[in-house]
């Protein structure tokens, strides 16, 4: 009888030391975490869409090089640090652009508070230039070592300046929208797009943007330097 309550009383334990001691699960590199989809990759960039239920957690994952996002859905998500105490909570809004530098790689994970799905693209970019950057192509609101970002917001049959592209550019857009892309000599072409949706260019483009719905529109262009 002795002998048995002491076993019983070690196995009681066993399970609170092992908690006591359990580690954090090992991190993925970001293109093997299962909330994001790999949508486009070339020499280039590494395009993800990235899609979190609310109340669902990341896995944590490593980001590497310099990298940008483009928020699609209003929600408010928290992000957790590698062995570090989970952040504060942060409001998130369809067009929110963060472009960060990979001088260092960042592990964490990302928690959906909610409401609703947290829907993002995120961009790393694989190549920094090796020549000094172009001339911006219009009001820079955001950028890294790699690129810029630009924000056209356009009221319903509005058209954004011609401006000129002179490096492979990301467009995305954050609404949907129909959409006429116009050149200088009055050349154009139009386009359904939806939220989300994503056009990579690899050559010099001079252009400007129409939105033909009856809603605003938003998109972001991403230009590398």
């Amino acid at each position: 009888m002795k002998t048995w309550r002491i076993c019983t009383l070690a196995m009681a334990v066993t399970p609170f030391v092992a908690a006591q001691n359990a580690v954090e699960p090992a991190a993925v590199p970001v293109k093997e975490e299962p909330h994001h989809h790999v949508v486009l990759e070339n020499e280039w960039i590494v395009v993800m869409r990235v899609s979190i239920p609310e109340g669902d957690r990341t896995l944590y994952h490593t980001h590497g090089p310099d990298r940008g996002a483009v928020g699609l859905s209003k929600s408010v998500i928290t992000q957790q640090p590698m062995n570090e105490l989970e952040g504060a909570p942060q409001q998130r809004q369809p067009g929110d652009i963060s472009m960060n530098t990979g001088d260092a790689p960042v592990t964490h994970r990302v928690h959906n508070v909610g409401p609703g799905t947290f829907e993002v693209v995120d961009v790393e970019f694989l190549q920094r230039p090796r020549e000094a950057p172009k001339a911006a192509a219009a009001e820079v609101i955001g950028e890294n070592p790699c690129a810029r970002a630009y924000r056209w917001t356009l009221a319903p049959g509005a058209t954004s300046a011609m401006h000129t592209h002179e490096r492979p550019y990301l467009i995305v857009a954050v609404t949907g929208f129909p959409l006429k892309m116009t050149s200088p000599d009055g050349q154009s072409a139009a386009h359904e797009v939806k939220a989300g949706d994503f056009h990579w260019v690899d050559a010099k483009v001079t252009h400007s943007l129409t939105n033909q719905g009856s809603a605003e529109a938003q998109i972001v262009e991403i230009e590398l330097k």
